[in-house]
This record gives C-alpha cells, sequence and structure tokens, in this order.
C-alpha cells in the first residue's frame, strides 16, 4: 500500500488568507485548491467569509496565527490524547493544527451562546498568571462570574459555605461604607481590612452568584483540577482552552490552542465573552463593543 503525507501551506498575501491542501506520493506532487477565505474589512468580529459572503468561522487562521495558538508544549510534556489536534513537531514543539481550533473555538462560542441566551450563567475561570487579566476583564465585559486568584476547595460542591464567606465580604464592605470603621479600635480595623482584601481577591468576582454555575469556561483544566473535579461532580459543562499537555477528554467543549501566552489567552477569552454579548445583547451590541475596543486600541497606539 502506498503511504501519502499530507500537509498544508498557508500564505499571506494582502488580506487573502490562502489555504492549499498537498499530498505527496513518490515524487509526484499534486494540490487540491481550497476556496479562498477573506478576512472582511467591515467584519467587526474578524470572521472569516468566503467570496460569496457567507460567513465561515468567528475567529480566522490569521488570528489566531498571530497570537501564538499554534505553539504547544514540549515533545516531552505531552499528552497523547491531543494527538489528533497535533499538526506537526517543530525544535522539540508540538504545532497545534489551527484548522482544527478554529472549528472548535466556533462549537464553544455556539455552546456559550446557546447557554447566555437560555438565561444560563457561565464562570470563567483562570488563575494561571497569563490568564488572570483577561478572565477578568472579559467576565465583567459580558457580565459574567469569574475566579482568576485562587479556587478554594469546595467553591461549587460545598457552596453554602463559599456563600457564607460572601456574606462576610458583603457585610464588611457596608462597614467600610457606613463608617463603622471610624468609630472601631485602629487595631480592628486593620485586621478587618486585611480579611476583607483576602475575600476580595479569592471571592469578589463570584460575590453576585447566587446559585452553581451552568456551565464553566477553563483557562488549562490541568491547571485547574479541582475545579474540573468539581464541575465533573455537579455535571455542570465545562468549556475551555487545553494546551498539548493537558487531557482533552475532560472538557465537553475543548479548544485546542497555547494556554501560556497572554495574547493567545486574551484572543480566545475574548471571543467566549463575545458569544455571551451577542446571545444576551445581540450582534448590534456586539459590533458597538467591538468598534470601541477598535478606536481604544488605536488611541493606544
Amino acid at each position: 500500500m502506498l503511504a501519502y503525507r499530507k500537509s498544508l501551506c498557508y500564505n499571506l498575501q494582502g488580506s487573502t488568507w490562502k489555504k492549499r491542501i498537498f499530498r505527496e506520493k513518490s515524487h509526484v506532487l499534486t494540490y487540491r485548491p481550497v476556496p479562498d477565505l477573506v478576512v472582511c474589512k467591515n467584519d467587526t468580529h474578524g470572521r472569516k467569509q468566503n467570496h460569496g459572503g457567507k460567513k465561515m468561522s468567528v475567529i480566522s487562521m490569521k488570528q489566531l496565527l498571530e497570537a501564538g495558538v499554534h505553539f504547544g508544549h514540549q515533545t516531552r510534556r505531552w499528552n497523547p490524547k491531543m494527538a489528533p489536534y497535533i499538526y506537526t513537531e517543530r525544535n522539540g514543539i508540538y504545532i497545534i493544527d489551527l484548522q482544527k481550533s478554529v472549528g472548535k473555538v466556533d462549537e464553544a462560542y455556539k455552546a456559550m451562546s446557546d447557554i447566555a441566551a437560555e438565561g444560563g450563567t457561565i464562570l470563567f475561570v483562570g488563575t494561571k498568571k497569563q490568564a488572570q487579566d483577561a478572565i477578568k476583564s472579559e467576565a465583567e465585559r459580558c457580565g459574567m462570574f469569574y475566579v482568576n486568584e485562587r479556587w478554594l476547595g469546595g467553591m461549587l460542591t460545598n457552596f453554602k459555605t463559599i456563600q457564607s464567606r460572601i456574606a462576610r465580604l458583603k457585610e464588611i464592605e457596608t462597614m467600610a461604607a457606613d463608617g463603622t470603621f471610624e468609630v472601631l479600635p485602629k487595631k480592628e480595623v486593620i485586621a478587618l481590612k486585611k480579611e476583607w482584601e483576602k475575600l476580595e481577591k479569592n471571592l469578589g468576582g463570584i460575590k453576585e452568584m447566587k446559585k452553581i454555575p451552568d456551565a464553566i469556561f477553563i483557562v488549562d483544566p490541568k491547571k485547574e483540577r479541582i475545579c474540573v473535579q468539581e464541575a465533573h461532580t455537579l455535571g455542570i459543562t465545562l468549556i475551555g482552552i487545553a494546551d498539548t499537555n493537558c487531557d482533552p477528554e475532560e472538557l465537553d467543549y475543548v479548544i485546542p490552542g497555547n494556554d501560556d501566552a497572554i495574547r493567545a489567552v486574551k484572543l480566545i477569552v475574548s471571543k467566549m465573552a463575545d458569544a455571551v454579548i451577542e446571545a444576551n445583547q445581540g450582534a448590534e451590541a456586539l459590533e458597538e463593543v467591538a468598534e470601541e475596543a477598535a478606536v481604544a486600541e488605536e488611541a493606544e497606539a
């Protein structure tokens, strides 16, 4: 039986992202062209469109490539279950198949959108340094909850106890607002402020969460293994980014990608937040948010 080797070639020319699939048999090289995909300048979602104008994805191959989503871990640090999402190995590093990442982002986007459209709540979780800022800012942007500092054991499976700590946090906030701090001894105020800071750090992102979330979006399930275990125990839908060292079977919706690069994490988390905004406020609201973000980026530049 003749063996075939399949490879991909990507070329960026102007605004056109060309993709062709090559097959090699012996010394004969043939190719089957795939319709060119164009990143439409007027598409604020960064979605790809073909020449017929049909929307193909909520994220483009170009965006993923520029953010470094394709870089995996060293080959010695991998989980064999991620093999279907690995394209090749280069200089001892696994390269993630971005074709599959694009499709998986679409699936996760739809899942997030459907849950939000039905009035469900979503908890964004990412306690590693590279994910903390993106998790907080994007969760706040779409009006959902987040944990970005430390996952407390029992945060879901022992939610009643967590609620009592949240009540304590709100109690201290009230004391600070109504002037109680001014009449208490200085030493006691210092202790209260220290307690307040600790509670806010760990529970600030969920202090308005009245019940267990309907879904969790997670960055790096290996890092957040306790969260994953609790979600499995309670049957909560798990959506997340999995690098080449993770077990994709732990997630209901897996997005193969680099979970160690700030830009890569920010890009994917922002798309998940977009899904919630679109579900709750409509596509027009999402376009307005995208335009505001573009203006802000130009101002910073």
